[in-house]
């Protein structure tokens, strides 16, 4: 079947230094979640407290990512599926607590968002350049390269509702990136049980031609 001999070479995780550099990011993820909370609730910042949840659910992902590194194709594709599962629940209630907040908007204090959104975006592009030699890999290992690589995204993004908290003097900006951030988790949820999905089916096809 046509992508069997690409699935075969996909890069499972098995590597020491890929191990290694997964303990570093999932620390180094761990910390900035307790940093940017609480930086998120003394700046008023949706868009600050949704970046830090989406670091501690990345900090999950990857330890669920190093425990299954060298198990079945079964149990890859179900941590997959649970990390994707995940990321749509995140996006979900991200999207909710902003629709919330636009009912209670008050003005964050942009100069924490843009302060902690800067140390943010250090912080992820350190876990992109760790990452990124393995981001061509099963359903499992790529997913780990798409959170990191959301989270720099969504780092810019906060920094940029930063500047424009400051500009407009309202609490906007902070809420439309929050929005944007809710939009990120969904399509990257999508995109890892699409693929985690399509593992699993040509594995049973697989065990099927054997059976």
């Amino acid at each position: 079947m046509p992508g069997c001999c690409e699935q075969e070479a996909r890069f499972e995780g098995l590597s020491v230094d890929y191990r290694r550099r997964l303990w570093i990011v999932i620390l180094l993820n761990a910390t900035m979640f307790v940093v940017e909370m609480t930086a998120g609730h003394l700046a008023s910042s949706q868009a600050l407290q949704a970046d830090a949840l989406d670091f501690a659910g990345d900090a999950l992902t990857y330890g669920i990512s190093l425990a299954v590194i060298g198990a079945s194709v079964r149990a890859r594709t179900n941590a997959a599926l649970v990390k994707g599962i995940s990321l749509l629940l995140m996006g979900l209630w991200v999207f909710g607590s902003t629709v919330h907040r636009v009912f209670y908007v008050g003005v964050p204090t942009a100069e924490i968002m843009g302060a902690v959104g800067f140390l943010a975006l250090l912080t992820n592009l350190a876990s992109v350049g760790l990452l990124l030699r393995y981001r061509q890999g099963d359903a499992n290992v790529r997913s780990v390269w798409l959170c990191s690589r959301n989270d720099a995204i969504g780092n810019l993004a906060v920094m940029a509702a930063a500047l424009g908290v400051w500009g407009t003097a309202t609490g906007w900006p902070d809420l439309i990136v929050a929005a944007i951030m809710a939009g990120l988790f969904l399509s990257s949820a999508f995109l890892i049980v699409r693929q985690a999905l399509a593992e699993r089916r040509d594995m049973l096809g697989h065990t099927r031609g054997q059976g």
